[in-house]
């Protein structure tokens, strides 16, 4: 298995921007990834969410306040467009998406562009329309209505990193408890799995879907 490293300037920090369509998509989709990349390198992290209650709003920042380290975070945007109405919203979250260009980001996570929720798959379409020259990889979120699909990238954590993201979910976001999928389960299965896929060195993995990487020759030996 092959290992993808994004190469930045010594010097620069790298911005990593997450885009969600609903106040627990970012922690469910690449909550992992984040505390993985946290622990690699210095990064900033910025966070979008583009609907939400008031309460919705502040269990995201509370499971924010969790995942992203302070010298981590970046800014927390929460909009407030109507949960399951983004296609009749469509020119609205097209300006909040191309808002977010001003943040620079050398990687974006978003939505899978196959899922069948309607406001994920509108975020997903509105970031490709908008990012033409970015790394995006695409996270998973899982579902009543199923549509998970074959990744093609995985980011390996911990079992340490695992537990902190799944106790994060359920501590911040009272509002889901009553959801009988909303559970530690659900969240380390789908982690498990993906581990096993990857041969992940815990036996825990966050998969991605990559639509486009470009190819520029073989990096030497150091």
């Amino acid at each position: 298995m092959l290992d993808l490293v994004l190469k930045r300037p010594q010097a620069a920090v790298p911005r990593i921007l997450c885009i969600g369509a609903h106040c627990d998509d970012i922690e469910i989709g690449c909550g992992g990834s984040l505390l993985a990349l946290q622990a690699l390198a210095q990064v900033k992290i910025d966070w979008v969410v583009c609907s939400g209650s008031v309460q919705r709003r502040m269990e995201t920042e509370a499971a924010m306040l969790r995942l992203v380290d302070t010298a981590a975070r970046g800014e927390l945007i929460a909009a407030q467009h109507r949960d399951g109405y983004f296609p009749a919203d469509y020119a609205a979250l097209k300006e909040l998406i191309e808002s977010l260009k001003r943040f620079a980001p050398d990687l974006i996570l978003c939505h899978e562009r196959d899922d069948r929720h309607q406001d994920h798959r509108i975020v997903n379409e509105l970031v490709w329309n908008t990012f033409r020259d970015h790394v995006v990889l695409e996270y998973e979120i899982p579902k009543w209505d199923g549509g998970l699909g074959q990744p093609n990238l995985y980011v390996p954590v911990t079992e340490a990193q695992a537990r902190v993201k799944v106790a994060a979910l359920l501590d911040s976001h009272h509002s889901q408890a009553p959801k009988d999928w909303f559970n530690s389960e659900t969240f380390m299965a789908l982690l498990r799995l993906r581990g096993i896929e990857s041969r992940a060195p815990s036996g825990y993995a966050e998969a991605f879907h990559a639509r486009k990487l470009r190819f520029t020759g073989f990096s030497s030996p150091t």
